[in-house]
């Protein structure tokens, strides 16, 4: 293939653009906020679980709460009508001894039921804060996501303002290239992992940092100036310059 020298030499510009394209791609990929975003929501995952447990278990002892302060206000009010009855006149002494043994039973039977409430609550009170503590950790990493995610966005707008003045700038050079040494290039960029020209530089092709010996470096030396010289270890493009230590 034959292309005029400077034209050659246009293509280490488009090698740098698209090389630039490249990183600017792969940050894309790679940003530490990306990653954090992910632990994240992995972490916020587990704790949502951890909280619907957390929650479930503080409201199945809501419950029993409840139960035992009705079962309390129950065995209460037995009681006060059991004192009533024994206050009012008329009532058989057989009947009022009755009464006054099942007084001082329900009474053993409120102490135990208070004992058992003050436990639940007990119980009650470390499963709310355990509740607290869980909903303060998913609030600590929703704010650290919102963080990185604000990072991420600008980033992202940075890369984005940068990328669009290279694709412009790679248009441009395209532009002026022809289109038989672009496919070329385009095609060789494609096989050999985003290089598609390299200089030639001290005898070394830049692509695959291997110096040209023998043959291969002779036949450079006598190539004219407009032919589109190949590596023969990489195959990317070679183009000379004053650098190249012919």
């Amino acid at each position: 293939m034959i292309a005029d020298p400077f034209v050659q030499l246009r293509l280490l510009d488009l090698q740098a653009v698209d090389t630039a394209l490249a990183q600017s791609s792969h940050r894309r990929r790679t940003l530490p906020e990306l990653t954090t975003i992910a632990d994240c929501d992995k972490r916020a995952a587990e704790l949502r679980v951890e909280l619907v447990d957390a929650e479930t278990a503080l409201a199945d002892l809501d419950a029993a709460q409840r139960r035992l302060e009705a079962d309390v206000e129950t065995v209460r009010q037995r009681a006060e009508k059991d004192q009533s009855r024994m206050s009012a006149s008329g009532v058989p002494a057989k009947e009022i001894t009755g009464l006054q043994h099942e007084v001082a039973s329900l009474a053993r039977r409120q102490s135990v039921l208070e004992d058992e409430l003050l436990e639940l609550m007990e119980s009650r009170e470390n499963a709310d804060a355990e509740v607290l503590a869980l909903t303060v950790r998913l609030g600590e990493i929703g704010a650290e996501r919102a963080a990185a995610e604000s990072s991420r966005d600008e980033i992202f707008a940075e890369l984005a303002d940068v990328e669009a003045a290279h694709h412009a700038e790679r248009i441009a050079l395209a532009e002026s290239m022809p289109s038989d040494l672009l496919a070329l290039y385009d095609k060789v960029r494609e096989a050999s992992g985003g290089v598609g020209a390299a200089m030639l530089r001290q005898r070394r092709c830049e692509g695959c940092r291997l110096d040209l010996a023998g043959n291969e470096l002779s036949a450079v030396r006598t190539a004219k100036p407009e032919q589109v010289l190949r590596c023969e270890n990489c195959r990317r493009i070679l183009i000379r310059t004053h650098e190249s230590g012919l």
